[in-house]
């Protein structure tokens, strides 16, 4: 009978033991929760709760197992025992990490409440991120190599290992260097505020949001719901356009190609009423110009304003659509078109006259010169004594 009361003792006191804890640990976080609104900490905690238990079942169990006497267990005693200390490690890996984020995220929280500033708090969210990610890892590391030297295979090659550890560094950051590489610009990107989480970039042509930063790669949203993945080394070898960096107000430009004969005093007074119906216009500034000519059209610029990207591209297709949409059907005569009119003659007396004597071309040497007027223009040879300034 001791044989049995024994290890159901051992095991359901301490399963019962960590549901308890556990239990109570809910408890006074949610209260705490519930005095203190001004800080998430106190719930973000509650997620630890899980990891909280394993790491006292596996304790209490790594510790008393052996007090169960019972043969199976005795037989496999140092199996057991291996197998209940890697669990307690991964499960105390587990639950710093969940502890860090907690803290993290409780930290960031408080400072987006607390700040309007919206270019600081993505560069905060940013760096937030990738220090998780710095921790996980370098918790992941720790916990790993805990576990190997639970083996004594491990202990006993670890001084042979530590000897070649030297060797080992150089083969691996020849062979890893792109992904050093990678790493090192994930700190530069986090700590230098170069691109953050919510910025609006241009890279390779492609428009789009920063999604994702992490130590290797950073991914954008176009504007089609398409990824792209680039290497965070990219943003710290090659230019790229950051339309959020300094602020995300920005100015956006219409052309339009048009007749001559386009009412540009009237259409700067249309964009005047199209813009103050368009609520995504900013208001800050607006223009209409002629910026350019050709033998067939002028080039005509409207410049406007808008709080964000997403909102200077509302802006410039409502711009670009009524304005169309006006002249076609007030002026049409503006809109360019291709002139098949026979071509004007010149006044009279610009053509020469019937039977008189057209002027000898002057040779291309005679062209390239700034005397030209004294040169002999009579013969074969060329003139003498006249010096030349061009090419001839």
């Amino acid at each position: 009978m001791e044989n049995v009361l024994r290890p159901l003792t051992v095991v359901g006191g301490a399963v019962v033991f960590t549901l308890v804890v556990g239990y109570l640990a809910d408890v006074t976080l949610r209260r705490a929760d519930a005095r203190h609104h001004e800080t998430p900490l106190w719930g973000l905690l509650r997620r630890c709760r899980l990891p909280l238990q394993v790491v006292l079942l596996t304790a209490l169990l790594r510790g008393s197992y052996r007090q169960t006497k019972w043969s199976v267990i005795e037989d496999r005693e140092t199996g057991i025992g291996q197998a209940l200390s890697l669990v307690l490690i991964g499960a105390s890996a587990w639950l710093v990490v969940r502890i860090a984020a907690a803290i993290v995220e409780s930290s960031y929280a408080r400072y987006a409440s607390s700040t309007r500033d919206t270019a600081r708090v993505r560069r905060v969210r940013t760096q937030v991120t990738l220090i998780m990610r710095i921790v996980t890892a370098v918790v992941g590391v720790v916990a790993v190599a805990a576990m190997l030297l639970t083996f004594p295979d491990f202990r006993t090659i670890g001084t042979s290992m530590l000897a070649s550890a030297g060797i080992i560094g150089i083969v691996a950051g020849v062979a890893a260097q792109s992904t050093l590489g990678n790493l090192f610009a994930g700190f530069q990107i986090a700590f230098g505020d170069m691109v953050r989480i919510g910025d609006t970039v241009v890279v390779d042509g492609e428009w789009g949001v920063v999604e994702e930063v992490t130590l290797t790669f950073l991914a954008v949203r176009t504007w089609d719901e398409r990824r792209i993945t680039m290497p965070v080394s990219y943003f710290t070898s090659k230019p790229f356009e950051n339309w959020s960096r300094g602020g995300a107000q920005m100015t956006g430009t219409v052309f339009f190609h048009l007749d001559h004969s386009a009412p540009v005093g009237l259409m700067r007074e249309k964009l005047k009423d199209v813009l103050a119906d368009c609520p995504a216009w900013d208001g800050r500034d607006w223009s209409l110009a002629v910026t350019d000519t050709t033998p067939s059209t002028i080039q005509v610029r409207a410049v406007v304003t808008a709080k964000d990207a997403d909102d200077i591209w509302t802006v410039r297709c409502v711009v670009r659509e009524q304005l169309i949409a006006w002249l076609c059907e007030k002026h049409p005569y503006a809109l360019p078109r291709i002139a098949t009119s026979p071509a004007s003659l010149p006044p009279d007396g610009q053509w020469p006259e019937r039977g008189r004597a057209i002027p000898r071309q002057p040779r291309p040497a005679e062209v390239h010169s700034n005397n030209a007027d004294g040169y002999v223009l009579d013969g074969d040879g060329p003139a003498k004594d006249a010096p030349r300034t061009g090419r001839g």
